[in-house]
């Protein structure tokens, strides 16, 4: 129904040391345990493609619960063989993109993924076009008890569907809603290209966006202001087409809410996710009211780097002595060890599955020539989870991986316990798995600190982390509330405008040490993610609430705290992701769980002040 057939979670993770071959074959998969041969592949294959003209046999028979019921088992048998084809092909391509069996199976999978799609296409729009008193009896009746919550949300959505003819046209507009953001992908990424520049040590290089980021955080001022005057002086030959696209999208937004009779577009996006306006409006004026704790930090940048003022190109460049982050290195064994010390607070269930993860090849871990350069973590309902990396020992890889098994973990307790047409998890919910871990571990890599100097790269890591998930993804989302407001109040967005008001966030946010440059003014240009709108609060609303499980999580000595995540971890979408937070001890509609974090937040700020005055570096 509306279950994906897979999940990318995209990571950048580059360099790699070599290896014994011993080593390589332990944490590579085996895809053998999707399919054991080809023969299976083309079995499952075969067996989807014969199902799918049974799926027509249903179509304008869905007044009758039974007819539902026999019609949803079909659907499911024949997705779970489609979503084990499509990982199949896919982990097969990405051990090497070069390989054209790998990439046949792919087209070959695709095509049955877009017939089945058009088969099912009845589904819902039929379901949805049944009167209240019908839907309401499908959703009590016996046969179709499992699918209770999916009838709850379907007769939300009714309240929002139009009648056939006007629910064609929308189908038959829907392309063209998705135009703006392919402008401006064609203008920001195919046609624009990188200048270049002279670093340092007297090469020349284009400044992609991993070599903007190794810029902003080299020790060299005057290289920074040059990489990022650079950069964003590149921007001018985009920004009026990109204005232009973002305005476009917004009023799509806005006329597609409208006709869904929502007052806004913000109210049709928490509507999709099943979350109250509440939650977005808490976690607003939340975070201004603890502006001041982030004026500090920029505060403190400005005396640690000895600066007049805090420019854009001063925010990312590490507090910490340049030589620990060169010794902060974790092989993948000592990874392990520390993942398994480090996640004890979740219970030994979960440990348990870590280990799995390890021993049962879970992990493809490092690069090869012709494997996909990132990371993620997918599976199947009817297989383990696949975690894909490219490992190099640093911090940020170990990280990862506690991040993408965590992932892994949300999936494994789920299917376990969940039917199929549960098993995904919202978006809203889905990175709170995946941040825990991340909490756990720099809690105990923290705790295990030898130096100050040690301590202070880890304090500088995990105040980096809750500027650019919490504040900075705010700062996003008021801006996106601000553009659609204007648009729907019958405003314009040209990029003076757009320029003006992302300059005005700027200073709001970062305070008075804080100077924002005029090329910084057209910063709204390089999130792509304002054209999936009122998406990147979310990434602040998980971590506050994975901050708020583990805190429970570490002080409740009766292990009730770990039942209820482990419980949270089972749930998949069994329910919407309010009540399931609710359940695990975390209320989102309040600000309790954000007050706690940004005042976490305010602790390791002062701590860092403390550390720095220690060494004398204040």
């Amino acid at each position: 129904m509306k279950k994906q057939l897979y999940v990318w979670l995209m990571i950048v993770l580059l360099l790699a040391p070599s290896h014994a071959l011993a080593a390589k074959t332990k944490y590579q998969w085996n895809l053998a345990d999707i399919y054991a041969s080809e023969a299976d592949f083309e079995r499952d294959y075969q067996a989807a493609a014969d199902a799918l003209p049974k799926l027509s046999h249903y179509e304008g028979t869905l007044q009758r619960a039974a007819n539902v019921a026999k019609l949803f088992a079909l659907n499911e048998r024949i997705a779970r063989k489609l979503e084990k084809l499509s990982l199949y092909a896919h982990l097969k391509q990405d051990l090497n993109m070069e390989d054209e069996t790998a990439a046949q199976l792919k087209a070959k999978v695709e095509t049955l993924a877009a017939k089945y799609a058009a088969k099912t296409a009845f589904i819902e729009p039929e379901l949805l076009s049944l009167s209240e008193q019908t839907l309401a009896k499908l959703q009590k009746s016996k046969p179709l008890q499992p699918y209770r919550y999916y009838f709850q949300e379907l007769r939300e959505q009714k309240k929002h569907t139009l009648s056939k003819r006007e629910e064609q046209l929308l189908a038959k507009l829907s392309p063209i809603m998705s135009d703006p953001e392919n402008i401006y992908n064609h203008a920001a990424r195919s046609d624009y290209e990188p200048p270049s520049i002279r670093t340092p040590d007297g090469k020349t290089v284009p400044l992609t966006d991993e070599n903007y980021t190794k810029a902003l955080e080299h020790p060299d001022r005057s290289y920074r202001k040059r990489a990022f005057q650079t950069r964003f002086q590149s921007y001018e030959t985009i920004e009026n087409t990109s204005a232009a696209t973002l305005y476009a999208s917004v009023k799509a937004d806005e006329l597609h809410a409208k006709a869904r009779k929502y007052r806004s577009g913000l109210e049709a996006a928490l509507s999709a996710d099943d979350v109250p306006k509440q939650v977005f409006t808490n976690l607003i004026s939340t975070v201004n009211d603890h502006l001041p704790s982030l004026h500090r930090y920029v505060e403190l940048r400005k005396k640690a780097l000895g600066v007049d003022r805090v420019h854009s190109y001063d925010m990312y460049v590490p507090l910490s002595d340049e030589a620990v982050a060169k010794k902060m290195k974790f092989p993948i064994e000592t990874a392990q060890t520390f993942l398994i010390e480090g996640l004890k607070p979740l219970g030994d269930d979960y440990i348990k599955h870590v280990q799995l993860a390890f021993e049962q090849r879970w992990l493809d871990a490092y690069p090869r020539p012709k494997k996909y350069t990132g990371g993620y973590n997918t599976g199947a309902y009817d297989t383990h989870p696949f975690i894909l990396l490219n490992y190099d020992g640093s911090l940020n890889a170990m990280l990862t991986i506690a991040h993408e098994i965590g992932h892994a973990m949300n999936s494994v307790y789920t299917n376990k316990t969940q039917p199929y047409h549960y098993s995904g998890q919202s978006i809203f919910t889905a990175e709170v798995a995946s941040t825990a871990n991340e909490w756990l571990m720099m809690d105990y890599l923290m705790k295990r600190a030898k130096t100050d100097e040690e301590k202070l790269y880890l304090l500088n890591q995990q105040l980096e982390q809750i500027r650019g998930t919490l504040y900075t993804q705010v700062m996003y989302s008021e801006f996106e509330q601000a553009i659609h407001d204007k648009v729907r109040q019958g405003g314009s967005l040209t990029a003076g405008e757009l320029n003006a008001l992302w300059l005005r966030l700027l200073k709001k946010y970062h305070g008075p040490a804080y100077a924002a440059d005029p090329e910084a003014a057209s910063g709204w240009l390089r999130i792509p993610h304002f054209y999936d709108a009122f998406y990147v609060y979310k990434y602040a609303t998980s971590l506050a609430a994975s901050f708020e499980l583990v805190k429970q999580m570490k002080a409740d000595k009766t292990k009730e705290a770990t039942k209820r995540y482990l419980q949270f971890l089972s749930a998949g979408a069994s329910d919407d992701p309010i009540r399931l937070l609710q359940k695990a001890g975390v209320d989102m509609t309040s600000p309790e769980p954000l007050e706690n974090l940004l005042s976490y937040f305010d602790s390791l700020v002062r701590e860092m002040e403390q550390l720095l005055k220690k060494q004398r570096k204040l």
